[in-house]
């Protein structure tokens, strides 16, 4: 049976960590964005269906290509991160289940019945990116997800063959903390949960 985590690790996940508006010139390994990808993709998703794929945009040419895609208010934050993730959904995902689902003809299946398939992606596609976040801050990277930005452009410029779409953006490495928001009020168990 599982145990809780410490309180030293519930505030590095939850309590404490911040939506990061700006980062400190420090860079991040690609080691790193490794690890945290294969934390993230032990999640779980339906019929272990894994259709999340991560761009990441590290080097000055590929950020050059997507700043101008942002909305105005993301464009310095995103400038200033190490790294910023395109977290995107497969609409071919289901090439791959024969490798990662343990039942026979459910690529046939979802392949057959694309509104299926189409709804799976999209719900297990945001899925995989909240999983990427907890994963990047659990190994001690900040995290800014942004959704501000013009996703047909987006697409347009980084998935051109249409197979994939952009969910959010995600910019990634060690928050600036004097550049934090004051932390905005939560809504209270009784406001956001029945028990029946």
């Amino acid at each position: 049976m599982a145990h809780p985590i410490d309180s030293k690790s519930l505030d590095q996940l939850f309590l404490a960590a911040r939506t990061a508006n700006g980062f400190l010139d420090q860079p991040v390994a690609p080691q790193l964005l490794k690890q945290v990808y294969e934390l993230a993709r032990m999640a779980p998703t339906a019929m272990n269906s894994q259709p999340t794929r991560y761009v990441f945009i590290t080097t000055s040419e590929a950020k050059a290509r997507l700043l101008p895609l942002m909305a105005a208010g993301n464009v310095d934050k995103t400038r200033s991160a190490p790294v910023t993730v395109l977290v995107a959904t497969d609409s071919k995902f289901y090439e791959h289940m024969p490798q990662i689902w343990h039942g026979a003809g459910a690529k046939e299946m979802l392949e057959g019945n694309l509104a299926m398939a189409g709804k799976m992606a999209g719900l297990n596609g945001v899925l995989g990116g909240a999983y990427f976040i907890l994963a990047a801050r659990a190994l001690g990277l900040d995290c800014g997800p942004m959704a501000g930005f013009d996703a047909a452009k987006v697409n347009a410029e980084f998935f051109p063959d249409g197979r994939h779409s952009v969910n959010f953006i995600l910019n990634l490495g060690y928050a600036d903390h004097s550049k934090e928001f004051a932390r905005n009020g939560r809504l209270s168990f009784e406001q956001a949960c029945t028990v029946l």
